[in-house]
């Protein structure tokens, strides 16, 4: 569900993009966060709590807790409150606090595949 008219406040329009949350295609605006597109699509719990595995969702909304860590493109960790969706992204929930050292990892793999660090680079 999404605001469509309001009294006091305009919505530009925006590109809808495709994005993948764990293997499935969603829809979503350009730019929005992360999360709004996940909540407009129905999609509540975000993640579990490490410990206790509590389901969590959206909550402060601003980038300031934890409740919102997802895996995004194979990077744990990330704020989906906060951060703007891109036509393509894969979204995952995170199990646990995330393995730092293998998205490090993973990363230095795509930059070597095709990026700045590795054969062909710059």
């Amino acid at each position: 569900m999404r605001i469509g008219e309001h009294p006091i406040l305009t919505f530009p329009a925006r590109r809808k993009v495709t994005f993948f949350f764990e293997g499935r295609p969603l829809e979503g605006y350009e730019g929005e966060p992360i999360a709004a597109a996940l909540h407009a699509a129905g999609i509540r719990v975000l993640r579990e709590s490490p410990v206790l595995g509590r389901p969590r969702g959206f909550f402060c909304a601003v980038g300031n807790c934890s409740s919102c860590l997802m895996v995004v493109d194979g990077v744990p960790n990330v704020r989906v409150c906060v951060e703007k969706l891109r036509e393509g992204m894969h979204v995952e929930r995170q199990v646990g606090k995330g393995d730092l050292l293998g998205a490090v990892a993973a990363k230095r793999g795509v930059l070597r595949a095709g990026g700045r660090g590795g054969e062909g680079g710059a």
